[in-house]
């Protein structure tokens, strides 16, 4: 951990906007990688019906966060990285289906092209970076050089090393221009992940999440666990600290980040006008078109 103690509302003052209590999210322990506290046993699961309460309300909250964003000009920059099946498409989800894609904008990159690979490596994530208004999602970011790319020998050692070294003034100077940065790590036990990732298999709706280099991955448990700890130690900074959650549980952790993610970011519900619908004009000369239309079956 860093012992810059600078905060991350603290670079970012909104006196404006209503102050919400940070709330924790649990960070990653090795010993309890099953998803439960020692001696605990198996936690209780969050049930649909207690998931979706939890989920309307955070919606609504989340779209007054969208008008306070677009309101005040505000740039935030929300990274999620974790193993491969620890839910990262499923958060995401939860957080923009009830939003403006314009404001919440959705970034997955590709693999880099040959000639993104002969630029610096972190240019190609800098041209999506939030403008004023923006609130930019990033489903795995510029730390794939120090997860996947390192386990899998797209990149030496010293090209990860020289990246974990340059990642936290980077982002010091993102958030020194203004940005909000969040950075979340999802962490899922290995039982869990064998689970999910067998479903993808046996489940015609899901194979498209599972890519060959998702097959590669799945052997390497403990060389990601290696690069996930020294990205931790290196990239955990003041202005720009890991925010970790156990994933087995997936609607407790969509929960838990999506609340975080409100309370890190002060903001305020606007007013607005009462809104009612204008009359309708009356049909007039208006006669209906001859031209036929087709129209395919509606199911039963």
């Amino acid at each position: 951990m860093s012992s810059d103690t600078m905060t991350h509302t603290e670079h970012h003052p909104a006196p404006a906007a209503e102050q919400r209590p940070v709330p924790m999210i649990e960070p990653h322990d090795d010993a309890d990688d099953n998803g439960a506290a020692a001696g605990e046993g198996e936690r209780k699961r969050m049930s649909t019906k207690e998931y979706e309460k939890a989920l309307r309300k955070i919606h609504v909250e989340l779209v007054q966060l969208q008008q306070w964003v677009v309101e005040k000009g505000l740039k935030v920059c929300i990274l999620f990285e974790g193993r491969d099946g620890a839910g990262k498409g499923g958060t995401i989800k939860a957080l923009t289906e009830r939003v403006s894609p314009r404001v919440f904008r959705v970034v997955a990159l590709p693999a880099p092209t040959e000639r993104e690979k002969s630029q610096m490596y972190i240019q190609r994530y800098f041209r999506h970076l939030p403008a004023a208004g923006e609130i930019v999602i990033f489903d795995r970011s510029w730390y794939n050089r120090a997860g996947v790319e390192r386990v899998m020998g797209f990149c030496s050692d010293e090209q990860a090393d020289a990246f974990l070294k340059t990642a936290p003034f980077v982002e010091r100077t993102m958030v020194n221009s203004g940005i909000i940065l969040l950075k979340y790590w999802l962490e899922v036990s290995p039982e869990e992940q064998t689970r999910r990732l067998k479903a993808r298999i046996n489940d015609g709706r899901k194979l498209w999440k599972l890519s060959p280099m998702d097959l590669k991955s799945y052997s390497r448990w403990y060389d990601y666990s290696r690069a996930r700890d020294a990205m931790f130690e290196a990239t955990d900074s003041g202005w720009a600290p890991w925010n970790s959650v156990h994933s087995d549980d997936k609607k407790k952790a969509r929960v838990a980040i999506l609340e975080h993610i409100l309370a890190s970011i002060p903001y305020k519900k606007l007013p607005r006008e009462k809104i009612e619908l204008p009359k309708r004009q009356k049909r007039g000369d208006y006669v209906e078109s001859k031209f036929h239309v087709k129209f395919i079956n509606e199911a039963n």
